[in-house]
C-alpha cells in the first residue's frame, strides 16, 4: 500500500460519505439538486446509497485490493453518469466538472492500485 493509494482512498471517502449520507437523508439542498435534474427523491437516495457503498468499498480496499478497485470503478462510472446528466440537462460545464474530477480521481486510485498489485 503506497501513500498515493491511501491518500486517494481517504480523499474519495471523505467526499462520498457525507454526500451520499446527505442524499439518503434528503436534506433540502439535495432535494433541490434532485428536482433540478428531474430526478425523484427515491432515485437520488439510490445514488446516495451507491456513493456510500463505494466509499466503504474504498476503505475496505485498504485491506483487500480487489474490493478497492471494484469500488473505485463503480464510483468512476457513477460520476461519469453524473457528469453526463449535468451536460444533458443543459447545465453549464462548471456544474459537471466536480463529477468529472471525482471520476478521474477514482480512476487514478484504481490505476495506482492495479499498478502496484
Amino acid at each position: 500500500m503506497t501513500a498515493a493509494q491511501i491518500a486517494l482512498a481517504v480523499v474519495l471517502t471523505l467526499v462520498f460519505l457525507p454526500l451520499g449520507a446527505a442524499k439518503i437523508a434528503a436534506v433540502p439542498f439535495m432535494r433541490q439538486a434532485a428536482a433540478h435534474l428531474g430526478m425523484s427523491p427515491g432515485l437520488y437516495r439510490v445514488v446516495g446509497a451507491l456513493e456510500m457503498a463505494g466509499a466503504v468499498g474504498l476503505v475496505l480496499g485498504l485491506a483487500s485490493a480487489p474490493i478497492g478497485v471494484a469500488a473505485a470503478i463503480g464510483l468512476a462510472l457513477l460520476m461519469t453518469a453524473a457528469a453526463v446528466v449535468h451536460l444533458r440537462h443543459p447545465d453549464p460545464l462548471v456544474r459537471a466538472l466536480p463529477a468529472a474530477v471525482l471520476a478521474l480521481t477514482a480512476v487514478a486510485y484504481a490505476g495506482v492500485e492495479i499498478g502496484t498489485g
